[in-house]
């Protein structure tokens, strides 16, 4: 063996003359290749003012000098260049680029976690881009802009781009967490079910659905926006002559608690626009007909929602028993706590809001 296995380093030899010129010769490779940083590793030709000790990684398709030194490092030692052949787990930095390569038996490939064009990486238990992953992020990114775009037919690709997610089973979760100083504000996927789910939260601990999609129909329901319908079970006494309270008391629905069914009203739990309906009918009390009874949607027990309707005049019209019913709709912009409520008035003859018709419903827009 005359020459070190690994780095091909000269042995001296056993009587032999001029040993200085093998030690030299050692030293010289030894102080190209330990540490070893190149300026680049694209040139094709040697620069032409080399500076003593400059190493270069040899561009494909390179001549003059280097003609068929493609992949080899160049090391101008002495006033010569010298050609160093790259083995498998040779590392060098590249000034030009600012990182580290390493040569995998073939070609030199980067190894900071950013691969060569076209460069295959499988298997890798940690990815971090930017910052640190761990066994709980096994892939990590500290960025400002992330860009994901699809590849265009003209380069081989379909021009689609689909992000994929996927669960085991349907019981499990698969999501986007979005947070905030790494607590969880808003959350979207299929949790649980496959039911398509957007929750928010105050404090990354309780969540309130915002929506909720329903896979088989597609039907979606918003359960964060108040909406309600009530109903009147019983028929409510109606004095002549004032606006009165219907007292509807009971919910058929009531998403957010809104209807407050003991005082018989809506009560707005957020500032914003409102709708709203009723129906609403007579009933003689005795033989007494009113002569035109009226109802409205009332704001703040006093304000009138909506314009007041009324009914023909009962007596003159012979009606009798609760064969006429008023229909109301109204929308509008109300503050929280502005309260809305049925209201119905009788003029000169008392008579009945009665149950069988008697309803009010609304809903929060926007």
């Amino acid at each position: 063996m005359e020459q070190t296995a690994r780095l091909r380093l000269p042995y001296i030899m056993p009587q032999q003359a001029q040993k200085h010129v093998t030690h030299n010769e050692a030293l010289r490779l030894l102080d190209g290749l330990v540490q070893l940083s190149v300026v680049d590793r694209d040139r094709t030709l040697p620069p032409e003012d080399p500076q003593e000790g400059a190493s270069h990684i040899v561009g494909g398709g390179a001549g003059g000098e280097w003609d068929g030194w493609t992949g080899s490092v160049a090391c101008f030692i002495d006033g010569i260049w010298e050609r160093l052949t790259p083995r498998a787990g040779w590392r060098a930095w590249v000034e030009a680029e600012g990182f580290l390569i390493i040569h995998d038996g073939t070609e030199w490939q980067r190894i900071n976690g950013i691969p060569e064009e076209g460069a295959v990486i499988q298997n890798a238990a940690l990815v971090g881009v930017g910052t640190g992953a761990d066994v709980e992020n096994p892939f990590a990114a500290k960025l400002n802009k992330v860009l994901w775009t699809a590849r265009p037919i003209g380069e081989g690709g379909s021009g689609d781009l689909f992000y994929t997610m996927n669960k085991e089973t349907s019981a499990k979760d698969v999501g986007l967490l979005l947070q905030s100083g790494y607590s969880t504000r808003a959350l979207m996927g299929l949790f649980g079910s496959d039911d398509w789910r957007l929750a928010v939260s105050p404090d990354g601990t309780s969540f309130q659905d915002a929506i909720r999609t329903d896979r088989s129909s597609g039907r979606t329901v918003l359960p964060g926006n108040p909406k309600f319908a009530a109903h009147l079970n019983y028929d409510q006494y109606i004095a002549a002559g004032s606006w009165t309270r219907v007292a509807v008391n009971n919910t058929d629905y009531n998403d957010q608690a809104a209807f407050d069914a003991a005082e018989n009203r809506f009560v707005a739990p957020a500032s914003g626009l409102y709708a709203f309906g009723a129906s609403v009918g007579w009933k003689q009390n005795g033989t007494n007909v009113p002569s035109g009874v009226k109802a409205r949607l009332a704001l703040n027990e006093t304000a009138g929602l909506s314009a007041p309707l009324a009914m023909p005049d009962l007596s003159a019209a012979g009606a009798v028993g609760g064969e006429a019913l008023l229909h109301l709709h109204a929308m509008a912009v109300l503050a929280e706590g502005d309260r809305v409520e049925l209201q119905q008035f009788f003029p000169g003859l008392d008579g009945y809001a009665p149950a069988h018709v008697t309803r009010f419903w609304g809903h929060w827009v926007a």
